[in-house]
């Protein structure tokens, strides 16, 4: 590369927004001269489109559901149909896509969210919230006369789930059309990863992009019921990620041996799915392999302390793993269950402590 195109590309590096008059200014050159090698560095794949965008920049996408956590941890055992004693254990930002991108973000990596919140004090706190945790926000909804989503566990003494309510209408607004909006921004990413909050025919569209532009889309379950809107064609899914009660409501039935779930999965691979990583909580997690047949891969064990949040900081670290080394998906979910543990030994949904050489 000559020097005059190694001091541009530095130049729009430092400032990916800069102008191309601020670029001639700077390196004693012509406009035209600057847009020849700005059309250079396209070819190259040194720069990725409008706004100069950098490829080692490119984001990790995430799309879906945002929401306030609350976690009540019962203070006796639970007596259906009477008043229950609690204690309030945390109120904290939650939603399956917003967590993934927080523990991506605190890992190192950039970032985007695409989500949609209510124009309310809630919604205003939780997209500041994940801009300051490093994720960038920008083209989420933000929708008036709407209540910002919910999210309620109550827990036992041990930490553990007994139920769970989620109020999450507002991800229903991330319709197609909201997509094809944002086409451009999403077109930047180097990696989709999608919630099951989105409507179902949202779900299709990112598919059909990811199998025309061959692009790694994740797809993230988020409850049992939601299980339905996903896609009959899976063609361009690089991985769905679900736990064990999700796989038996995609199957319709239960999956109590590996017999049962290896059939599962080759239903599965026949709509198109190329890998499939099913968590087990504290017994580890079953993932394809390249035969595909699956694999298990035992857990850590950890003291726990909260359960919540455990998900989707497996999914952030498989993410984080796929990102690096895309065709081992082993390593990838070492990645995940190692970022598990460590949430489940906090009481926050998203660890706090995350950094870059947290996965090292």
């Amino acid at each position: 590369m000559s020097s005059k195109k190694q001091q541009l590309l530095e130049l729009i590096r430092s400032n990916p927004f800069v102008s191309q008059q601020d670029l001639a200014e700077s390196l004693g050159l012509s406009r035209s001269a600057v847009a020849g090698h700005i059309a250079a560095l396209t070819r190259e794949r040194q720069l990725l489109g409008r706004a100069y965008i950098l490829p080692q920049r490119s984001p990790l996408l995430c799309i879906g559901g945002t929401n306030i956590d609350r976690k009540l941890c019962s203070l006796s055992p639970i007596r259906p149909g009477t008043s229950n004693p609690a204690r309030l254990v945390r109120e904290s930002p939650g939603g399956v896509a917003r967590n993934i991108a927080e523990n991506l973000a605190r890992l190192g990596l950039p970032v985007q969210l695409l989500t949609a919140v209510g124009l309310d004090a809630t919604g205003s706190s939780l997209l500041a919230q994940a801009q300051q945790a490093g994720v960038d926000t920008q083209g989420s909804l933000q929708l008036a006369e709407a209540s910002t989503g919910s999210y309620t566990a109550v827990l036992d003494a041990d930490g553990q789930m007994l139920v769970a309510l989620a109020q999450m209408e507002l991800a229903e607004q991330l319709t197609p059309d909201f997509l094809r909006r944002t086409a451009a921004q999403r077109a930047q990413a180097r990696m989709s990863v999608a919630d099951l909050n989105l409507p179902a025919d949202s779900l299709a569209l990112l598919l059909e992009e990811a199998h025309a532009e061959g692009r790694p889309l994740v797809l993230v379950a988020v409850s049992e019921p939601k299980m339905a809107r996903l896609p009959e064609d899976l063609r361009g899914l690089s991985c769905l990620v679900l736990n064990l009660g999700e796989l038996e409501a995609l199957a319709g039935q239960p999956l109590g041996t590996d017999e049962h779930r290896q059939r599962a999965l080759a239903r599965l691979r026949e709509r198109g799915l190329r890998e499939l990583v099913v968590t087990l909580g504290g017994e580890g997690v079953l993932y394809s392999r390249a035969d595909g047949r699956l694999a298990r891969l035992a857990a850590p064990r950890v003291k726990v302390q909260d359960v919540t949040g455990a998900g989707d900081a497996f999914a952030a670290g498989l993410c984080h793993g796929l990102d690096r080394e895309p065709d081992d998906l082993k390593a990838a979910c070492k990645q995940g269950l190692a970022l598990a543990a460590l949430t489940l030994q906090t009481t926050a949904t998203v660890h706090p402590e995350l950094s870059p050489t947290t996965l090292e």
